[in-house]
């Protein structure tokens, strides 16, 4: 059975060469395979380490073929997964770290599991009996442990450890699968998106690295929320809608909904202002609420209405600028409007407001849509 191990690698310079040994001495000897070290231009000479050792372990040991894949930059772990994928030649792929967290002598046992149990995926769990975390210090493991919650409970998978990065697949069941690689984990993104697949869990134990530094950082945490996001829509995505008219008065539809949940923000920010502070003038408590609606008008439309998930801290900020920007001028539209309508047409007070409200509103909607969101208008 041809096996490719896909080892992404960034800085493992001090682990990469022990992390080849290991996985050369775990696996059978009549066991031919191919080890791809896939290397985002790490800084301290990862891939032409791990090149040098390939050179000299191929003079030694003919089983194996190793390949170093060099990317031209820091692109993400998922990514130099999906590219390790695209070199590999087996019919069964192991995905591991490079740091030696995952004992290789699992390796065998993982393809044991495949060949026995007939089983598409053979998942490496921390969190079954048997597996346990070496190493890692509480606050580690509860954001670990948050994770794996995260992604059982909103994306409704079964299985006990979805954030093992040491896994086992066949190749051919992720044909025509379309990877976003946002996420730094891409065993979640294969148990949502393959469907039917037949999966066993396995214990091992996770040791923490001894050398090296970890990956783990704010971005990586974001990406991760971003992932289940956009898997949580995948797997309840509706028949695509091919109508422009329908998905459009649907989004305007959203955007009022929204709105009218700033109104109850903005009621309930003053009330409590003004209970809690009695002295307070109810003018500055009603801005207080006009800003609290405004910005949770902003996120509910970036996330829901516009399905915007890129919170990258410029273009956020710029976004919602150009929101409260747009917010103030409807405003004025509809005090200008009222005034224009009663003062000067005599129209009764009652209908120029519904015309005023409707038309700042209508406006509202399409320049955020336009300038804010960046979408076509009729669209």
């Amino acid at each position: 059975m041809p096996l490719s191990v896909i080892l992404p690698t960034y800085n493992e310079s001090q682990n990469i060469t022990k992390m080849i040994d290991s996985i050369a001495e775990a696996l059978p000897h009549n066991a031919p395979a191919e080890i791809i070290v896939v290397d985002d231009n790490s800084p301290d000479g990862t891939a032409d380490i791990a090149a040098s050792h390939a050179r000299d372990l191929g003079r030694q040991d003919k089983r194996f073929h190793i390949r170093v894949v060099r990317r031209a930059g820091k692109q993400g772990l998922s990514s130099a997964i999906l590219a390790g994928v695209h070199e590999a030649t087996g019919e069964v792929v192991v995905v591991m770290d490079s740091d030696l967290s995952h004992p290789a002598h699992t390796i065998p046992k993982m393809l044991e599991e495949i060949r026995q149990s007939r089983c598409d995926i053979v998942v490496a769990s921390r969190y079954i009996k048997g597996g346990a975390i070496s190493g890692w210090p509480f606050k580690r493991k509860l954001m670990s442990k948050g994770a794996t919650k995260i992604a059982k409970y909103s994306l409704g998978i079964k299985i006990k450890d979805p954030m093992s990065g040491f896994f086992a697949f066949r190749r051919h069941i992720i044909h025509g699968i379309k990877f976003d690689t946002i996420g730094y984990k891409m065993l979640l993104e294969m148990l949502v998106k393959v469907k039917g697949a037949r999966i066993k869990e396995i214990p091992y134990t996770f040791t923490n690295r001894c050398a090296g530094a970890s990956k783990l950082d704010s971005k990586v945490m974001f990406d991760y929320i971003r992932a289940v996001w956009r898997l949580y829509r995948y797997g309840r995505a509706a028949p695509s809608e091919r109508r422009t008219s329908v998905r459009f008065f649907s989004k305007a539809g959203r955007f009022y909904t929204v709105g009218s949940s700033g109104l109850l923000v903005n009621y309930l920010v003053s009330f409590i202002l003004t209970a809690l502070f009695p002295g307070i003038w109810y003018l500055h408590a009603t801005v207080v609420g006009i800003m609290f609606s405004i910005t949770s008008n902003f996120i509910l439309n970036k996330v829901w209405t516009f399905e915007d998930m890129d919170f990258a801290a410029r273009k956020t900020l710029l976004q919602y600028g150009m929101f409260a920007g747009f917010s103030a001028f409807g405003a004025l539209v509809q005090l200008g409007l009222v005034y224009a309508l009663v003062e000067t047409n005599e129209v009764s007070y009652p209908l120029a407001l519904v015309l005023a409200v409707a038309t700042a509103s209508i406006s509202n909607f399409l320049l955020n849509k336009k300038w804010t969101f960046k979408e076509k208008v009729w669209s």
